[in-house]
C-alpha cells in the first residue's frame, strides 16, 4: 500500500515511513507543496498524509486542489494547528481526516486504516479471485483456504493484480507500488517478483494465471478447467 508523507518536519520524515513501512505501507515522502503536486501526478498512491506549514505553499492549497479535479484520494491532515477552527476549516477543505501533533503513533495507523476501510480502498477488504483470498489488512494469503507464505513484495504484486482482475496492470504501476519515487530499481525488477508469484502460485495450486503482455504490463486470469 503506497501513501504520500507531505511533511517538512526532519524527525517525522525520517522515522515515519521507516515506521510505517514495518507495518506494510511504501511511503514516499516530499517537504514542498511543488514537490507533491509532482508525485501526484506521477504515481497511484492510497493515501495522503499532509502537513499544512509547508515551506512553500499552506497545505490547505493543495489539498484544495486535490478536490477540485474530484479526486477522490483520502487525505489525512498531520499539523501543529489544533484550533477548532484550523480542524474545522480542513475537514470542510477536503480533508478526510485530522490528526495533531504531537500524536500516537499507533492512532495514525489506525486513522488511516479507518480511511482506507471506506468503499473502493484496498484496507479491510478480502479480495477473492479464483481458489486465493487476500486479507489486505493482515497482508495473509490464502489458497483454497489454506495460509501461504509469500513476501512483502509478492503479496504487493498479487494484491495490484487481485484488485485489478481482468485487467491489464501498467507494469509502470507494479514498479511504483514496490519501490516508491526514490527507489532504486534494476532493469528486471518486476519481471523478478512476477516470477516468483507465478511460481509460489503454481506450486499452492492456486487456479490462476499471471500473463505477461508485453511493453505493457500484467493480467490476471482465473486457470479454466479442461
Amino acid at each position: 500500500m503506497r501513501l504520500l508523507l507531505v511533511e517538512d518536519n526532519a524527525d517525522l520524515s525520517a522515522t515515519l515511513p521507516v515506521q510505517l513501512g514495518a507495518d506494510g505501507f511504501s511511503v514516499d515522502c516530499v517537504e514542498t507543496v511543488a514537490d507533491a503536486r509532482l508525485s501526484l501526478a506521477a504515481a497511484h498512491y492510497a493515501a495522503v498524509i499532509l502537513d499544512l506549514g509547508l515551506p512553500d505553499e499552506d497545505g490547505l492549497t493543495l489539498l484544495g486542489e486535490i478536490r477540485r479535479r474530484s479526486d477522490p484520494i483520502p487525505v489525512l491532515i498531520l499539523t501543529a494547528r489544533s484550533g477548532v477552527a484550523d480542524r474545522v476549516n480542513g475537514l470542510r477543505g477536503g480533508a478526510d481526516d485530522y490528526l495533531v501533533k504531537p500524536f500516537a503513533y499507533d492512532e495514525l495507523v489506525a486513522r488511516l486504516e479507518a480511511l482506507l476501510r471506506r468503499p473502493n480502498q484496498f484496507i479491510g477488504r478480502t479480495l477473492q479471485f479464483a481458489n486465493i483470498a487476500l486479507d489486505t489488512q493482515s497482508r495473509q494469503v490464502f489458497v483454497n483456504g489454506t495460509p501461504e507464505v509469500l513476501s512483502s513484495r509478492e503479496i504487493t504484486v498479487l494484491e495490484l493484480l487481485m484488485f485489478r482482475k481482468g485487467q491489464v496492470v501498467p507494469k509502470k504501476l507494479v514498479e511504483d507500488q514496490l519501490y516508491g519515487l526514490s527507489g532504486e530499481v534494476s532493469s528486471n525488477a518486476v519481471e523478478v517478483y512476477v516470477h516468483r508469484l507465478r511460481k509460489q502460485l503454481s506450486d499452492h495450486g492456486a487456479k490462476v494465471r499471471i500473463h505477461t503482455v508485453r511493453g505493457v504490463g500484467y493480467l490476471l486470469t482465473e486457470e479454466k478447467e479442461t
